[in-house]
């Protein structure tokens, strides 16, 4: 995928206090070891979202955006009264990462609403889900098979009608192009089904991956939640989860170990990213702050 980053109009304190860097492995395992963190200190830099839209939303059954009258919404605050996100997500196939986000926030545990579904394909699993749960469906890129698809700025112009916060790719399989790129910097992320950068960059992606790790004899796998800038998974790492590769695994079995750890895993950053607990190290790092105790990071 191309890619990017995340958080729009950040509000950055040229003086932000020193935090001692409470180091933690990168790197998440189903059964981690106990944590080590940063001997040394750091500067942080703590960024907030304020995307500017129009205040009023929506609905448009020209130009590739379909209506949907039934929408669902949440209007509680966190305990801290962080402002409740507006999340749009891009899928191309079954979109099973998609339904996982959209079941944690309507059970509550992620501060943030699906507002909107973008595809390159009207008729994929992920299309139909948000369908029957009432999700607006975007069609993007305007092609020969989809002749009402969008076209770049339209799209970018279609997500600020409905205030997107963040854009959230699972399974997209067409380039991000570059002027989404430019409306949504530090606001786009993507997970990549292999430990980045092993594996990674164009060519690779589903069954590939998995088949390439297996033939690698890497021992371990996993996902990665990443920025998204304008080059093929090189964006700056958020989230690492570790798997083991089994001696006898196949691709599908691995694929199957992997999948169920991106659920998991993008459902935990999502949470995260909705309440703003987001941390920039000085060298451009992100690290995501521990919410019991925010003077941890990982």
């Amino acid at each position: 995928m191309k890619a990017q980053s995340l958080v729009s109009g950040f509000c950055s304190n040229p003086t932000t206090p020193s935090i001692p860097n409470t180091k933690k492995t990168f790197f998440q395992a189903p059964t981690p070891p106990s944590s080590a963190y940063f001997s040394q200190s750091r500067k942080w830099v703590s960024f907030k979202i304020q995307h500017s839209a129009p205040q009023r939303v929506w609905y448009n059954k020209q130009n590739g955006v379909e209506e949907v009258k039934n929408g669902t919404s949440h209007g509680n605050d966190l305990e801290n009264r962080v402002r409740r996100k507006k999340l749009a997500v891009f899928v191309s196939g079954g979109g099973s990462n998609f339904r996982s986000i959209h079941e944690a926030s309507l059970g509550g545990s992620v501060h943030g609403d699906i507002v909107v579904l973008v595809t390159n394909k009207r008729g994929c699993g992920g299309s139909v889900y948000a369908r029957d749960n009432g999700i607006p469906v975007v069609l993007f890129p305007k092609t020969k098979d989809e002749p009402d698809g969008l076209a770049p700025n339209d799209l970018v112009a279609e997500l600020r009608k409905f205030e997107v916060d963040f854009v959230l790719l699972a399974g997209y399989l067409k380039l991000i192009p570059v002027e989404l790129i430019r409306a949504y910097p530090r606001s786009i992320l993507n997970i990549h089904p292999s430990l980045l950068p092993a594996f990674g960059g164009k060519g690779y992606y589903g069954m590939k991956v998995h088949k390439a790790v297996i033939a690698s004899g890497a021992r371990y796998s996993g996902p990665t939640i990443h920025f998204v800038d304008e080059h093929y998974d090189t964006g700056r790492i958020l989230a690492q989860s570790v798997v083991p590769v089994l001696a006898k695994d196949t691709a599908e079995e691995l694929a199957a170990r992997v999948l169920q750890e991106e659920h998991r895993l993008y459902v935990e950053v999502t949470k995260a990213v909705c309440e703003e607990r987001i941390i920039w190290r000085e060298d451009g790092v992100p690290l995501i702050q521990n919410k019991e105790n925010p003077s941890e990071y990982r």
